[in-house]
């Protein structure tokens, strides 16, 4: 009879995520078969078209310069991801819900986090990943993960996926909750100030097939092609010239017809006359052939920083709404064993010196600085510096 301790193998089981009543089976769900090399190579050009955007995320965090290479993207498992990693990591989940859901983690290497929580937190003696440190770099997680999940927004179209809470725990490497059975690992190589540093991306299987299928980036088909006389692609039979198949009575490739069969707008024929193309509504280009609209995806402009002093759109509508204004003195951090002792008369030493500017909050982000002043009887500050967009912006990270 059991006295109820477990096993080493069962221990194993528990840290692998398996269950070990199942003898060693994934105890949520059966583990999605492998990505094929095509569906690999489309989640990676996704994934490295993200350098950028991940460097200046980090960088905004930060204040300092850093840089990402183009990641490695493999599938693995727990068994092969485990010698890559080293003893000790800070992992991040971070799981997708919502239009396409799918497990998700980073593995952030110790020494690596304390480099970010430190820089963020202006504090060069932090050598342990404290509660803190830890929430700092679960935040700059955060972020990639949103900018990720911006790029998986644009090329599947589905305008549903997020992310669910950051939730980070530091330990050995064995304690992270990977996915079960086969995943996709996409490994970083970046800099931050200078000092090189690794780290590791886990998303489930299914949810990367998912993504490239949603995405239509699977390999594209061999297009079929006929060869007339002369060196010149033709058509025979209704075969349209220029290699375009015609099927159904709609044609492919979007060249124009002329008395049953295509030719290309390159082959040193004089162009058939039409008729002026009707335009759709809204200006969409209305095709000649059974009145099917050429469709083209919308091209929206990059946001960019903008003029603050410009209105946009009819922002009469929210003059009227209320928003709580605060200025700020200083600040300051004490030990739960502190605050309990202060007491009348306790002297409080705050972040800053005297004289130096107060900080002015909009709904608790800085927009601009001041200095106190007295009206009347009552205080007041006077503005003397309005914040840049990009500190704004590093506050709002």
């Amino acid at each position: 009879m059991s006295d109820g301790a477990l096993s080493q193998d069962e221990i194993d089981s528990l840290l692998a995520g398996l269950d070990p009543s199942a003898g060693g089976s994934p105890s949520s769900k059966a583990a999605a078969s492998g990505a094929s090399a095509n569906d690999l190579k489309a989640f990676g050009a996704i994934m490295a078209a993200l350098a950028d955007t991940h460097a200046q995320t980090v960088s905004m965090m930060t204040g300092k310069d850093a840089s990402f290479s183009s990641p490695k993207v493999d599938g693995t498992t727990r068994d092969g991801m485990l010698p890559s990693l080293p003893d000790e990591v800070l992992a991040i989940k971070v799981d997708m819900v919502g239009g396409i859901p799918g497990d998700h983690l980073f593995l952030v290497p110790k020494d690596a986090s304390i480099k970010i929580a430190s820089l963020a937190n202006q504090d060069e003696t932090l050598s342990e990943l404290d509660d803190m440190a830890i929430s700092v770099v679960s935040e700059c997680i955060s972020s990639l993960t949103g900018s990720a999940i911006n790029a998986f927004t644009e090329k599947s179209g589905n305008r549903s996926i997020q992310s669910d809470v950051a939730d980070g725990a530091f330990g050995p490497k064995a304690i992270a909750r990977f996915p079960a059975g086969d995943f996709v690992r996409v490994s970083y190589e970046f800099t931050v100030d200078g000092s090189p540093y690794r780290m590791w991306e886990i998303y489930s299987m299914g949810f990367v097939k998912d993504i490239v299928a949603a995405s239509g980036m699977q390999a594209p088909q061999a297009t079929q092609q006929m060869s007339a006389p002369g060196g010149m692609a033709g058509g025979q039979g209704g075969v349209p010239m220029g290699g375009q198949m015609q099927m159904g009575g709609l044609q492919m490739g979007g060249q124009m017809p002329m008395g049953g069969m295509q030719m290309g707008g390159q082959m040193g024929y004089q162009q058939p006359m039409y008729q002026q193309p009707m335009m759709a509504p809204q200006g969409m280009y209305q095709s000649p052939i059974m009145g099917q609209p050429n469709v083209q995806p919308v091209q929206f402009a990059n946001l960019g920083l903008g003029n603050p002093g410009q209105e946009s759109g009819n922002i009469g509508l929210i003059m009227d709404v209320f928003m709580e204004l605060t200025v700020e003195l200083g600040r300051t951090k004490k030990l739960i064993k502190d605050i309990l002792g202060i007491g009348e008369g306790t002297i409080i030493e705050l972040d800053k010196l005297a004289g130096e500017p107060v900080d002015i909050l909009v709904n608790h982000k800085l927009i601009a600085k001041g200095e106190v002043v007295v009206i009347d009887e009552n205080f007041g500050v006077r503005v003397t510096e309005i914040v840049s967009p990009m500190e704004r912006m590093a506050d709002l990270s």
